[in-house]
């Protein structure tokens, strides 16, 4: 199957721009186009300690415009790979981060996602949890994971 719709969540990480540029790679084989995908994950932020109007009048726009600057990134990234691609905001309060990536999958009816690891084993993973494991058991398409490398 060729790869024509690849779904990339990206944070700005040097792990999800390790996965950022397979997918630049695997596009620009297969012809295919990237949706960038950054969700914004209230719920890593929130701390219980501020008020709700404080952390939606001061935190989330922050939020928000950190997210478009790597989407902006990420795109220009792609642009001069000569791929395709285009950027998505994705809100996940009330949910978490690797359901708002399987949704976005599905709703964008992606044939591929690409997602950056850092490949943690053992403890490590136990610790703390694995973003890549899940959005491996909720994808509705095949899943690519890009291993950073050690030192990151």
């Amino acid at each position: 199957m060729a790869y024509q719709r690849i779904l990339v969540p990206v944070d700005g990480s040097p792990t999800s721009l390790r996965g950022l540029e397979e997918a630049i790679r695997l596009a620009r084989s297969t012809g295919g186009r990237l949706r960038l995908l950054h969700v914004v994950d209230e719920l890593t932020f929130a701390t219980g300690f501020e008020t709700g109007a404080a952390f939606a009048g001061d935190v989330m726009p922050l939020m928000r415009e950190a997210g478009q600057a790597i989407l902006q990134q990420a795109c220009a990234r792609a642009e001069v790979a000569g791929v395709p691609a285009e950027p998505v905001l994705c809100d996940s309060f009330a949910t978490r981060v690797c359901d708002a990536v399987a949704d976005e999958a599905g709703r964008w009816q992606a044939d591929l996602i690409v997602l950056g690891t850092h490949g943690r084993r053992g403890v490590g993973r136990l610790l703390l949890g694995s973003d890549a494991e899940q959005v491996l058991r909720l994808a509705p398409v095949p899943v690519l994971l890009v291993r950073a490398p050690a030192s990151a």
